[in-house]
């Protein structure tokens, strides 16, 4: 290969490099916006429940208007979540695919290893790498903003499933505790659908450089 082919592939793997880092970053944004939105319609939706709540005494329809709202807020949730999960695979997806390309940056100039603190190898193991480069750091999925918004969806849909319960007469305890059983519930089930998510992808994903071909 010479040296004005070489040039060539480093100009076209760079442009391709920029265009995942701005897809990112676009990704990530908009993500954070839908969650600040959601958290606010969260807010203003429970302020306004408390405003009812004084005018009606809580009597009357204040009970529907109760369930109404906090409906409103679990369906917003829920789309804001699956959402968020979503966008959690595809930052993963730039990830390997930005691990690629620094693999390719290597075939054409193996001395730049030494320079690189994000792997070069576009597998699961690679990945890891890149998102700790300088070691695991505890609490990395728990402080994550998928996570963030798995808590809140599961407290508001407690919430929504115990006002469910006392709508239809049940007693105060037991609306706690199915409200309770609906929000944990609802945490674990989408800890489960992101971790098959995150399996399934490296399933599928047939990586072209792996640590083991170094």
């Amino acid at each position: 290969m010479t040296d004005a082919q070489k040039s060539l592939r480093a100009q076209m793997l760079a442009t391709e490099h920029w265009s995942l880092l701005a897809s990112r970053s676009t990704t990530q944004s908009e993500v954070l916006t839908r969650i600040a939105i959601f958290l606010t319609l969260v807010s203003a939706g429970l302020v306004t429940l408390g405003v009812l709540g004084n005018a009606t005494q809580f009597r009357g329809w204040f009970g529907v208007a109760a369930l109404g709202v906090l409906l409103l807020l679990v369906i917003l949730g829920l789309i804001t979540q699956k959402r968020a999960f979503n966008a959690s695979l595809d930052d993963l997806m730039y990830v390997v695919a930005m691990n690629r390309l620094r693999g390719a940056y290597l075939d054409l100039d193996p001395g730049l290893a030494p320079y690189f603190i994000s792997s070069a190898d576009d597998d699961e193991a690679g990945s890891i790498r890149t998102y700790y480069a300088f070691g695991p750091r505890p609490g990395q999925i728990l402080a994550s903003s998928a996570m963030i918004i798995s808590v809140v969806e599961a407290a508001v849909l407690g919430l929504f499933a115990g006002g469910v319960v006392l709508g239809l007469g049940g007693a105060i305890w037991l609306a706690i505790t199915l409200g309770a059983i609906a929000g944990v519930g609802s945490l674990i089930i989408w800890m489960v659908v992101g971790f098959r998510g995150y399996r399934d992808l490296f399933e599928r994903h047939e990586p072209l450089r792996t640590a083991s071909d170094a």
